[in-house]
């Protein structure tokens, strides 16, 4: 379950009877969209159902059972929240909303590079700093993935940007092969891979290419710097530079 403080209130009336439920925000919006997948227990605040949440009182049991047909929250719940209205405060709005300005910028961060820089990542303050000066405002009540094309729209005009995917290939010398391969395969979608007749791993490895000082540091952590990298295009080509 989820705290009291990070629940929003959801509401439904029907049949002259009010129902409200407390329940993550993220996970109310995922629900009426028909996207939530997750465990209900975990994104709830209480597993019951309330006339008045803020007070405490509780709906009639017949007024359940002519509404939803059941008296058990657990089936209550997804019913309110799809058919209902979820019910934040200013400073619940404000919270989410950045939150996912946050999220926001991390993600585009984590995508996006510089075509005017040879393709080099751009820093997360330069993301929110383009942000505030082309004036985009996150949703709050959106996700975040619905909200990224809109937001590269808007900072064009005041920054170069594009989403683009690296794809790496790597070697690590016999030394380091054993536990080194391990993570830089879970950087990313290793493409291919081949072990070499004196112990050395190649792998190729594809991600997003706002990632790349990232992946080289992680390189250069699990080899002791021993590695060899080569950016490739064919992702069928094995080789290092």
């Amino acid at each position: 379950m989820i705290s009291l403080d990070e629940a929003v209130t959801a509401r439904l009336e029907s049949h002259g009877a009010r129902f409200e439920v407390l329940i993550d925000p993220d996970a109310a919006l995922a629900m009426k969209r028909g996207e939530f997948e997750g465990d209900l227990e975990d994104v709830i605040a209480a597993d019951d159902v309330f006339e008045d949440a803020s007070r405490g009182d509780r709906p009639a049991e017949d007024d359940l059972e002519t509404v939803f047909e059941t008296t058990d929250p657990m089936e209550i719940i997804p019913q309110v929240v799809k058919d209902g209205e979820i019910q934040i405060t200013a400073e619940q709005r404000r919270e989410m909303q950045e939150q996912k300005r946050k999220q926001l910028i991390n993600t585009i961060a984590r995508n996006a590079v510089n075509p005017q820089m040879d393709d080099a990542p751009h820093p997360p303050e330069r993301i929110e700093r383009a942000l505030e000066e082309a004036g985009f405002r996150v949703d709050p009540m959106e996700t975040v993935e619905s909200q990224v094309d809109e937001a590269l729209e808007a900072l064009r005009p005041v920054l170069p940007i594009r989403f683009e995917e690296m794809t790496i290939a790597v070697q690590l010398p016999p030394e380091h092969a054993g536990s080194g391969q391990a993570k830089v395969r879970e950087f990313g979608e290793l493409e291919r891979e081949e072990w070499q007749n004196d112990g050395s791993w190649v792998g190729v490895v594809t991600f997003p290419a706002g990632l790349q000082n990232d992946f080289y540091d992680l390189v250069n952590e699990v080899s002791s710097g021993e590695a060899e990298t080569r950016v490739i295009k064919d992702k069928g080509e094995l080789g290092t530079r």
